[in-house]
């Protein structure tokens, strides 16, 4: 008998460990489909807009940093810690790149919009291109044209795009009920069982697992 898994997660492309997290996420999905593979896994994913304060045009990012940690060389400790993260993770993150810290919110309706109206694959694709967007390139998540190309490199038309396009003038919202976590990233697998942060593949397979055995003598 088959058997599912709703697991929803809470992200910001601006948020490295994000990054991370969702390739840890993809890692334990891996083992889940070796150790269990009559569970299919359904991943809702929901945008969490951490700077909603920032202005549409973003602001630069080293000095945002510099003024959030304090100094250079607490901005150097910080992203030395995410650098080895990463590298653990095989991610790739190059900070010297990124000279904005970008609005996201018209980033976060694209991709709402694309999980509404995309393939699975789509979607997936897209994701990957809005974290590298930032965390690779150093292109600008608030730039409506940069999205819309970006989009259209997954195989999502430009023009069924256009709506999500607002210019950064409002907040995302993103219209789900329930509470939004404090913190991203953030699981919640089945509705109960919360994880938060950039977890271990092996971690969040045991959390998988319990979560599908604790349903399973409910």
């Amino acid at each position: 008998m088959s058997r599912t898994l709703a697991i929803d997660a809470y992200f910001d492309f601006i948020c490295p460990w994000c990054l991370i997290g969702n390739r840890q996420l993809q890692l334990a999905l891996e083992l889940l489909a070796q150790s269990m593979p009559d569970v299919t896994p359904r991943v809702r994913w929901h945008g969490v807009q951490l700077l909603p304060q920032l202005p549409a045009q973003g602001v630069p990012f080293g000095a945002f940093y510099r003024d959030r940690l304090g100094s250079e060389e607490a901005v150097r400790r910080r992203q030395a810690q995410v650098l080895a993260a990463a590298q653990a993770a095989g991610v790739r993150i190059d900070f010297s790149r990124i000279a904005l810290m970008p609005n996201t919110a018209d980033a976060h309706r694209l991709f709402q919009l694309a999980c509404r109206e995309g393939s699975p694959v789509q979607v997936a694709q897209l994701m990957e291109r809005l974290y590298a967007a930032h965390f690779v390139l150093g292109e600008n998540l608030g730039d409506g044209a940069q999205l819309l190309a970006m989009a259209e490199s997954c195989g999502l038309p430009a023009k069924a795009m256009l709506p999500a396009m607002q210019g950064a003038l409002r907040p995302f919202n993103p219209g789900v009920g329930g509470t939004v976590p404090g913190g991203v990233p953030h699981l919640l697998l089945d509705g109960w069982l919360s994880i938060s942060g950039a977890q271990a593949p092996a971690a969040l397979l045991s959390a998988m697992e319990l979560s599908l055995s604790a349903r399973a003598a409910a």
